[in-house]
């Protein structure tokens, strides 16, 4: 029998990462289980050596002479805006995803490769993810397509999307635990040596990394404290903490993290709830203590306001399967 086929469609100029991550991650499957499960191809319309972004040629199959049959995971990578415009300017390219859509098991992409995918109208009335520099264009250029601008990737029945770049390996870990089995994905994620296995609820600009600015910046440590306490947390206990008037630091925030003081608070307080959600029994109640919401009635406001989605519904979407 054949093996099920992983297919990552690629172009002139893609992202590097986001062909050899999703390809690292189902290679691994085939070393942990001492035995091939996987065929994974590398394919652009013309085969040949193609050069990536960071400059290294990759030898890739010639897409054109591989026709989608059903069983096949088809991934699209990305690239830069004018790699990515070249792409969606190759009919060939986006008629052949066309086709792979209605024939495929599972068709995504990574990155700005959630463009393509539009292009050839799989996401049309789909939720998507794409990295978070490119998701007001995608939900301009493409208004039928739900956007999520928060979500490290988004499964849509048999469409996955992806946010950027190492969003890519965590989505594909996920379709191979799908595939496999949470055992083997957990086998992978430790062979990466990735620092947390993130489900599609992680935010893509998290509060971790926000904190994580230059040391010449105030607003590291003090948005470090601020994830800290987030109970008893307000605007003006946080300009307190940074030693900075309020209407200062509004002008910082917007400067560093592109958004007001209250928008931040409301942030790190959505994140870590959406954490809490996925890894945690806690009830309504006690998470919206711990996060700051005060009541459940708040938190479900700023959920269905930031998400479209309750903290109930969210929960049943993105908390782990099985015991």
């Amino acid at each position: 029998m054949a093996l099920p086929r992983v297919v990552v469609v690629g172009f002139q100029d893609m992202q590097a990462f986001d062909l050899i991550g999703p390809i690292e991650v189902f290679a691994a499957a085939s070393d942990i289980l001492a035995h091939p499960v996987y065929q994974v191809v590398a394919a652009t319309l013309g085969g040949g050596e193609r050069k990536m972004s960071c400059g290294i040629a990759v030898c890739t199959e010639d897409l054109r002479g591989i026709k989608p049959r059903a069983g096949d995971t088809v991934i699209v990578a990305g690239g830069s805006r004018v790699a990515i415009g070249n792409a969606l300017a190759d009919p060939a390219l986006v008629t052949w995803l066309r086709t792979a859509g209605r024939v495929v098991s599972r068709v995504a992409s990574v990155c700005s490769g959630a463009f393509v995918l539009a292009a050839a109208g799989i996401l049309a009335g789909k939720r998507a993810a794409t990295h978070w520099s490119g998701c007001a264009t995608l939900a301009a250029q493409f208004p039928t397509v739900a956007v999520d601008r928060n979500a490290i990737f988004v499964r849509d029945g048999a469409v996955w999307t992806s946010a950027g770049v190492t969003a890519g390996i965590d989505m594909a870990i996920a379709m191979v635990e799908d595939d496999l089995g949470q055992a083997v994905a957990d086998k992978i994620a430790a062979r990466l040596v990735l620092y947390v296995r993130r489900s599609g609820a992680h935010s893509q600009l998290s509060g971790a990394l926000v904190a994580q600015t230059g040391t010449s910046d105030p607003l590291g440590p003090t948005i470090t404290w601020a994830r800290a306490n987030l109970a008893n947390l307000d605007v003006e206990a946080l300009a307190r903490q940074a030693g900075l008037s309020v209407r200062t630091l509004h002008r910082r925030c917007l400067e560093s993290v592109g958004m007001t003081p209250a928008k931040l608070i409301d942030k790190l307080r959505l994140e870590h709830a959406r954490t809490l959600l996925v890894s945690t029994n806690l009830s309504a109640k006690s998470l919206a203590t711990l996060c700051g919401f005060g009541n459940p009635t708040r938190m479900n406001r700023t959920f269905e306001r930031q998400l479209g989605i309750t903290p109930h519904k969210y929960r049943e979407q993105h908390a782990p399967r099985g015991p």
